[in-house]
Parts: C-alpha cells; structure tokens; sequence
C-alpha cells in the first residue's frame, strides 16, 4: 500500500510534466488538503500514513482530470479572492487577481461615504459584491446575473461569508429590465469582454470549462455590455455618482471614449501589470 508521502511525490513528479514545478507543487499541496485533510506540515510529521482506497482513488481521478486542463479551483470546488474562500462552480468563472485590483479602487472610493447604494452587474460567484460588502458594511449591495446557476453559487457565497446582498436574476443586455432596478450611488461590473474572434488564442482550461457566457462577446458588438451601462448609467446613477468597469486591455480607451462628454467623465486606471484594465467614470450632473 502506497504511503500518503509516496503518493503525494509521485502526484506531483507526474503532474510537474504539464504545470511545471511551481505551479504542480501548489496544486498538488491544493489537492492533498482538499481530499485527505492532510496539509504541508502533516506531511511531514506523520510521512508514512497509509490513505483510504477511496481517497487514493479521488486523487487520482483529480490528476486526470488537470492532465486534461481542468482548473484545480473546479475539482476542490473552491477559490480564493481578497482573502476570502469562495465556492465556484463551472456555473461562474474562477476570480482574477485582476478583479481583486478593481474592488481595491472602490473600497477605497467608499471609506468615507455613508449610505451608499450600489450595483453590481454581471456578479457570477459574487466575489466583487461580497468583498466590498465584507470590507465596507454599510453600503447596500444589489448584485445581478442572467444566469440563474451562477446566482445560485453567488447565494451560497454571501451566507457562508455572512454579508447580507439583494441577488437579482436579470437580462442586462434588455434596457427594459431596467425598469425594476432602482438608483445607485455606485455601478461597478467586470462583464463578458473577450471578442469571439481571440476564442484561438485562450488556453485550454478557460475554453474548455469556464462559462464563455461570461466571457466572450460578439466580434460585431464588443463593448455591448458597456453601451448598456452608458444607458444604465444616464437613468439609474445619481448625480456624483461613479462607475467603476473592467475592461479589455485592448479595448479600454473606447469604453472610455464611451463616458465622454455629456454628463459623464471617465478615466483610465491600469492594473499592477501595466495593461490598461479599469474605467473609472463620474457623472457630473
């Protein structure tokens, strides 16, 4: 009978082969937790346990399955973002460190404001919603997907992390489910972005298991989602209110150009990396 120690090497040696080093000794460390209770340290203390059939099976399916390119964060049910364990489901896409970068920026928008309402379009695991109303309490957090499967996910988030969000299913893209939104005090939205066309150029575990419901736009209509939110933004965010978007690096100055004139002003915020990854807008009156 193989030892926990001798499954744990052999794990990792063979995964090592598609990941490489650094990312297969994270993910092995990932799976062995998940499956068996046993971290790092409990490895190394007690080397010699002797693992249940069952367990040793699950481990090995799991290793199947990322030789196949199925995101780890899919196979433990489980992601973390801004220091918060969230469940995910290929119903939502895994969070971005990027994201975690744009919910940086409105926390630090909202430290000094009092009843504040806010919106966020497009939430998938709820990540962004519950972040900020896990940081910043007081605000009133609506949080919308068109996909009743990711609302379901982003449900089981917000009572496991204990923040009280209104989770609405609704058709964005329908300027008439509009009219059942209120007004807000801040619209923020990391929504489906990539153009179909760059579908050839995404790895494998992306095209093959996250939801392209939440990813990829028409090549025809790319910045459909912000175009709505221009519209959104005229009727249902309050004077001195702010927009706070994820975009594409790619396609940040024209959902800028969007913003511009009129009764909105926008800018560009590039992330950690240098791309040009962040809108942020104002309405002026």
């Amino acid at each position: 009978m193989m030892t926990v120690n001798e499954l744990y090497r052999s794990f990792f040696k063979e995964l090592s082969t598609s990941h490489g080093v650094h990312e297969a000794a994270t993910i092995t460390s990932m799976i062995f937790e998940c499956v068996t209770g046993i971290n790092k340290s409990a490895l190394i203390k007690s080397p010699d346990t002797v693992l249940p059939t069952e367990q040793i099976i699950l481990i090995n399916e799991n290793l199947a399955a990322l030789k196949k390119n199925k995101p780890v964060q899919y196979i433990i049910g489980e992601a973390w973002f801004y220091k918060l364990k969230l469940k995910v489901s290929p119903a939502v896409l895994i969070p971005r460190p990027e994201t975690e970068e744009l919910v940086d920026v409105v926390i630090d928008a909202l430290k000094n404001k009092s009843e504040i309402q806010l919106i966020d379009i497009g939430t998938g695991s709820g990540c962004i919603a519950i972040a900020i109303k896990k940081n910043v309490p007081h605000v009133s957090v609506t949080a919308i997907d068109v996909s009743a499967e990711a609302l379901v996910i982003a449900k089981e988030n917000a009572v496991a992390q204990k923040t009280a969000i209104r989770f609405l299913q609704t058709d964005f893209l329908s300027k008439e489910n509009h009219k059942a939104l209120g007004e807000y005090d801040i619209i923020i939205s990391n929504p489906p972005y990539i153009p179909k066309a760059e579908e050839k150029t995404m790895d494998k575990n992306v095209m093959e298991y996250e939801p392209h419901l939440a990813l990829f736009v028409d090549d025809i209509q790319p910045l459909i989602f912000y175009e709505r939110i221009v519209d959104f933004g005229i009727h249902h965010l309050k004077y001195n209110g702010m927009i706070f978007l994820e975009t594409h690096g790619k396609l940040a100055g024209k959902v800028a150009a969007l913003f511009n004139g009129g009764i909105f002003r926008s800018v560009i915020k590039k992330d950690i990396s240098g791309k040009q990854r962040m809108v942020i807008v104002t309405r002026y009156r």
